[in-house]
């Protein structure tokens, strides 16, 4: 094929077809994996015409398969199952598109299929989306319910019904969608997003009845409806099947329930229940209240019953000798305390008394001294007329020495000393 940069070297879309055809019929056979949807039977061309859909992503490939192939299928194919087919693209020309031809078709086995699941799964969870900690709590009077399930359903009536006599004055938004099959899982998504951005909606609840695994595991295993309820801000319950039915949005939801009815008993309080929940709280309230107080009565009744209380002058007149009694013991220690205070002095003047000169004068003695004051106390220090002045007890003598003596044993010979009036008579 010439090149055609330039205007005046365009080429015929024929010629551009035709090259498209030629490498398109040249690419190899494939094998791919899919979701069967749109089946369209041409029974007069004896083809069926198909689209095959990637489950995680939103991509299509459209398949034309011969009749008798599809129809020698056993078990034979409907939509919404997985498949894998050998695949070779060619190029119709006329309508410019690239279509597929089926040469062979292979069902994915139940085994097959769980065996995917789990590997889908243990991704997720190595993602974090199943983690606990990430799991927000469900409120515990919601104000109202978004819920998603199939049309006309029981799995709705039962949801409702048991809401409703749970707790009555509950709001119930209901948004009907595909339960099964390959347009389950967005119409799912498409509705839980609409609850989530809706702020008076406090929890959404998806649910639907039993059935098979293709019609209960694999919709509700779509990793997009995975991811999108790991992602909601609102808390979502799911109850999905019967209990032993576990798709992996059950993983991935804030609670899972067994049935919608236990889905309904763990979103909203029992009514009743919480009714007399609240009159037995008030019943023990009252009972420790009214004990409370039996006891505070009976201390003050206690109190009240002691003769203090009775007459409160029995405290003071109780003390009254007690005090008089502590009085008198002050007094006595006091007069105690200053009679041997007055004798210690009484000994004190005594003993300074009997150290004064002016004592020993009182007893007869007297001190002679010289016209200067100087005494004398020796003979040799006083000439015969000179002036002196002898000291006594009460005043002075003034005399004049006419003659001195001296003794002949001054340290020997005793003195003796006059007796005083008192001492002889004991008068004054």
């Amino acid at each position: 094929m010439a090149t055609a940069e330039t205007p005046e070297s365009a080429i015929p879309v024929r010629d551009v077809a035709a090259r498209l055809r030629s490498i398109i019929g040249e690419l190899p056979q494939l094998w791919v994996e899919g979701e069967i949807t749109k089946v369209n039977v041409h029974r007069t061309s004896f083809n069926v015409y198909l689209t095959l859909r990637d489950p995680d992503a939103d991509m299509v490939l459209d398949v034309r398969c011969q009749l008798g192939l599809w129809m020698g299928l056993n078990p034979p194919l409907a939509e919404g199952a997985r498949v894998v087919m050998r695949l070779k693209p060619s190029y119709y020309e006329k309508a410019g598109r690239i279509t597929w031809t089926a040469n062979a078709v292979q069902a994915v086995g139940v085994g097959e299929q769980l065996a995917r699941l789990e590997a889908l799964k243990q991704r997720l969870r190595s993602e974090g989306l199943f983690d606990n900690a990430r799991k927000r709590p469900l409120p515990f009077l919601p104000r109202r319910i978004g819920l998603i399930t199939g049309a006309r359903s029981d799995a709705q009536a039962d949801f409702i019904k048991v809401t409703r006599h749970r707790w009555p004055a509950v709001r119930i938004v209901v948004r009907n969608t595909m339960v099964q099959g390959p347009s389950a899982p967005r119409e799912v998504i498409a509705a839980l997003q609409a609850f989530d951005a809706d702020p008076e909606v406090d929890v959404v609840v998806i649910t639907r009845g039993g059935g098979s695994m293709e019609d209960v595991v694999l919709p509700f295993s779509d990793e997009a409806l995975v991811r999108a309820v790991a992602e909601a801000t609102t808390p979502v319950v799911t109850a999905i099947g019967h209990e032993q039915d576990v798709p992996l949005v059950d993983f991935a939801a804030d609670f899972r329930a067994s049935t919608p009815s236990n889905a309904a008993e763990h979103v909203v309080p029992d009514v009743e229940a919480e009714q007399h929940g609240v009159a037995d709280a008030r019943q023990r309230l009252r009972r420790s209240l009214a004990r409370w107080i039996g006891q505070e009565q009976s201390r003050l009744d206690a109190i009240r019953s002691r003769p203090a209380m009775g007459d409160p002058r029995s405290l003071v007149e109780g003390r009254l000798d007690e005090v008089a009694a502590l009085r008198d013991r002050a007094r006595r220690c006091l007069h105690h305390q200053l009679d041997r205070a007055h004798d210690e002095i009484g000994h004190q003047r005594a003993r300074a008394r009997s150290l004064s000169p002016l004592a020993t004068l009182q007893r007869g003695y007297s001190v002679l001294q010289d016209d200067a004051g100087h005494v004398l106390t020796s003979v040799g220090r006083v000439q015969a007329g000179q002036a002196v002045a002898v000291r006594v007890a009460d005043g002075r003598v003034h005399a004049t020495a006419t003659s001195t003596e001296p003794l002949t044993e001054p340290h020997t010979a005793p003195l003796t000393a006059p007796v005083p009036p008192e001492e002889t008579d004991g008068r004054a």
